[in-house]
């Protein structure tokens, strides 16, 4: 009996499972682990103590609390050092890449862990029947926060599989037009050069400065690109070079006007910064959730609206009868069912934080070093991120007259250990910062000192 069959036949149902007392019994539930409930309480007895929200009740109206009191927590570094302690990391590392891959915190790490080890004992039993089931509840928690409906939310292993789900599986004849920008990802531009191969689809790439100079003049420049044998436009959120957020809804209002899909790469937007579906009015949207939700490695998700289903092919051959059904697009052979359950653990603990705040630290965090950078760089700094700027997040990006990018980065991974992301991009190069949740102020502040030694003495 293959797997398919094996858990219709186990499962009756994903939903009749989960409701099924036998089943939910027979696996270890998804738990905090004592000390991460400690540390969350820890920061959200400071939070309280500063007169925030009720903390317990993510529901409620002042949850995510006023700009100012998420302002105001960003820089409270009692709030943060218990969450610091959430993860465990190689401090002997400075680790400014988190934009990358980020790490989880232990008690997300411990219900992956603790998942594993559950399917190893019978995978066929315990991956299979007890533990796969569980991805409804996932698929529901992370629906609830982009703000759709679960049954157009499919469970992916990163961005690029989300994506490239989206660029493999609309249907485009030879002749057709597809516009992207020259900072999309590397991935998704790959893919879309070798449909121009495979299929004959012309690929109209559009450059924008950055900083973008105003969120009009950017959409201009894409709807200037559009032809009438345009039928796909995809872009990135937020680059993952320089950190440049783009007027999403916009850019998809002018498009769709013209009658073309809008496919948005959001592989460091999501949990970065605040955001629902219905505020930027896509159709389709894919991302990461190693990144800025914190979520195991090799997590993702593909959201497409459920009347545009049917018409985007999945990556692997789904089932008969699944051709409206959103997760055709999780049909990717045997997998373990811990990485992606993890996610509902992930998705606790950062709504728990509260999304302004953390999109507010992470801003705290970017303009502590750049600014610094600015004031104390003698004019040889240029800093490629909006500051003081709805359009800019957690990532930023410089670069320092004089010195190459490509070995300032070196020099300050081999010789200090600190690790950040040289660029070298054709319209630009510097390095990209990306602290985390866990990053320490003195962490950051290292890191300035030695792009400032660096910039005064040079590097060996």
């Amino acid at each position: 009996m293959d797997r398919r069959a094996f858990l219709g036949a186990a499962a009756v149902g994903t939903t009749a499972a989960l409701a099924t007392p036998s089943l939910a019994s027979a696996a270890p539930a998804p738990t905090f682990a004592p000390h991460a409930v400690r540390r969350l309480l820890d920061a959200m007895g400071v939070a309280s103590a500063r007169g925030a929200a009720d903390l317990f009740d993510p529901e409620g109206a002042r949850w995510q609390g006023t700009a100012a009191e998420a302002a105001a927590t960003a820089a409270d570094e009692d709030f943060w050092e218990p969450i610091q302690r959430a993860f465990d990391l190689d401090r002997t590392w400075i680790n400014l890449n988190n934009g990358g891959c980020s790490p989880a915190p232990t008690h997300v790490l411990a219900q992956m862990e603790r998942d594993l080890r559950y399917s190893n004992l019978l995978p066929v039993i315990h991956m299979w029947r007890d533990l796969e089931p569980r991805i409804e509840v996932v698929r529901r928690e992370l629906a609830r926060e982009f703000g759709c409906d679960p049954e157009e939310m499919a469970i992916t292993r990163n961005a690029s599989e989300a994506m490239e789900t989206l660029i493999f599986g609309v249907d485009l004849k030879p002749g057709d037009e597809v516009v992207v920008s020259t900072q999309n990802y590397g991935r998704m531009l790959n893919a879309w050069r070798q449909r121009v191969k495979r299929d004959g689809i012309v690929l109209r790439e559009v450059s924008f400065p950055v900083p973008m100079t105003s969120p009009q003049a950017l959409v201009d420049r894409f709807a200037a690109a559009i032809t009438p044998r345009t039928r796909v436009m995809e872009l990135p959120h937020i680059t993952n070079l320089t950190g440049q957020i783009l007027p999403m809804r916009e850019l998809i209002a002018m498009a769709r006007a013209r009658h073309v899909l809008t496919f948005v790469d959001g592989a460091h937007a999501f949990a970065q910064f605040p955001f629902t579906r219905d505020e930027l009015g896509v159709d389709f949207y894919g991302t990461s959730l190693h990144k800025w939700l914190l979520a195991p490695i090799g997590t993702g998700f593909l959201y497409v609206r459920q009347a545009r289903i049917p018409e985007i092919w999945p990556l692997m051959a789904g089932n008969p009868g699944q051709e409206a059904d959103i997760r055709k697009y999780e049909e990717i052979g045997t997998h373990p069912a811990a990485n992606h359950n993890a996610i509902a653990v992930a998705t606790a603990f950062h709504r728990s934080l509260g999304a302004a705040r953390k999109a507010a630290r992470l801003v705290h965090l970017r303009d502590r070093w750049a600014k610094r950078l600015l004031a104390e760089g003698q004019g040889r700094v240029q800093v490629r991120t909006p500051l003081d700027s709805p359009w800019g997040g957690g990532i930023g990006f410089f670069d320092v007259d004089g010195l190459n990018n490509e070995k300032l980065g070196n020099w300050l991974m081999g010789q200090f250990r600190v690790v950040q992301t040289p660029i070298t991009h054709p319209e630009f190069r510097g390095i990209r910062v990306t602290p985390g949740l866990y990053t320490t102020l003195d962490e950051v502040d290292r890191f300035s000192e030695l792009v400032l030694r660096a910039m005064k003495q040079g590097i060996a």
